[in-house]
């Protein structure tokens, strides 16, 4: 028997979004492949019968289950699917005994752990499974398509490669053997500091006040993660962020290398004026291109919307939940 972590997980309801009364609720953990015990939030449509197809929910990048990735799954439960919103590993709810690190590999393996638990519960249909993605999460969960073959349908939505960003900075203005050089250089000198501190240092959530000079996308994320719309008192972008050297191993470590070899569909949904719409769009011509498995994966460009309107549906309900819906029937059969 895989032995568990305890966890202490809170009872009431406390996410960013009203509770909805057309599903159950409740808290469920399971164990990683690294021993690391995962907490999320279970959503079951009411008074369902039989085996439900099944979806895992995860994101954005240093939020956690209480905030998008739990809208997303409650609303897909009230639409039928039986859903889990979790907290990745090292944040949130979840275990990991060093807090506020990210992983490609572990965060990979945290949607198939996720995987795993939907596949042996016995109200779902094992065959049936899919995953959605959001923001940072969004690239995790094609990697996750790539490498696990359970899975039969992706939805990745605001999609950022988090390896692509950290190795060439944002829009690649940093792509070059010096910028790479530098930032390592910067994380290796971190990594001994921390050790002689005796604890990681933190590299600061998403800036607080807010300059006047700040770009648009930071004045985006700000109004989502630092205000009542979304402030989560454990999310890491409402408050300390990652350690500084907590994404360190994306700098070398491209999670998308092997995209065009998914045979199950994928959706990639982005808004028009979002900062970050260049990573889905990249993304989809790369999974496409000399592709044998084109015909079932999607690109979605939602007018007008930026990126953090795709975790809350912004002022104009933007996030496509009747395609989410639609796309996953067609493929969850």
């Amino acid at each position: 028997m895989i032995r568990k972590e305890e966890l202490k997980l809170v009872t009431e309801w406390d996410k960013t979004f009203p509770k909805s009364d057309k599903v159950d609720h409740s808290k469920v953990t399971f164990v990683n492949r690294y021993g690391i015990t995962l907490a999320a939030d279970m959503y079951v449509p009411k008074n369902a019968d039989g085996r439900l197809p099944a979806i895992a929910v995860c994101g954005p990048f240093g939020a956690v289950k209480e905030q998008c990735s739990g809208l997303y799954a409650q609303t897909m439960a009230e639409r039928g699917f039986l859903t889990i919103a979790f907290d990745p590993s090292f944040t949130g709810e979840s275990g990991g005994n060093v807090r506020f690190m990210a992983s490609p590999d572990i965060n990979t393996e945290d949607f198939m752990a996720a995987v795993d638990f939907l596949s042996l519960n016995d109200r779902v249909d094992p065959d049936r499974i899919g995953i959605i993605g959001i923001c940072g999460w969004g690239g995790l969960s094609i990697n996750a398509a790539a490498l696990d073959t359970r899975i039969k349908a992706t939805v990745s939505s605001t999609m950022y490669d988090m390896t692509r960003v950290n190795a060439k900075g944002y829009f690649d203005s940093e792509d070059s053997e010096e910028a790479r050089f530098e930032k390592k250089k910067a994380m290796c000198a971190q990594r001994l500091e921390d050790l002689k501190n005796g604890e990681y240092k933190l590299g600061g959530g998403v800036v607080d006040p807010l300059p006047e000079d700040a770009p648009f996308f930071v004045k985006d994320y700000y109004d989502y993660y630092k205000t009542s719309r979304g402030y989560h008192a454990r999310s890491l972008n409402s408050n300390g962020g990652w350690n500084v050297i907590g994404c360190e191993s994306f700098v070398n470590q491209p999670i998308l290398k092997y995209s065009s070899e998914i045979r199950s569909a994928v959706l990639l949904i982005h808004g028009e004026k979002a900062h970050s719409c260049y990573f889905s769009r990249d993304a989809y011509a790369d999974m496409t291109k000399d592709s044998r498995y084109a015909d079932n994966k999607e690109l979605m460009i939602i007018p007008d919307a930026v990126h953090t309107d795709l975790y809350d549906g912004g002022d104009k309900n933007y996030i496509p939940f009747d395609k989410i819906e639609s796309f996953m029937r067609e493929y969850l059969k």
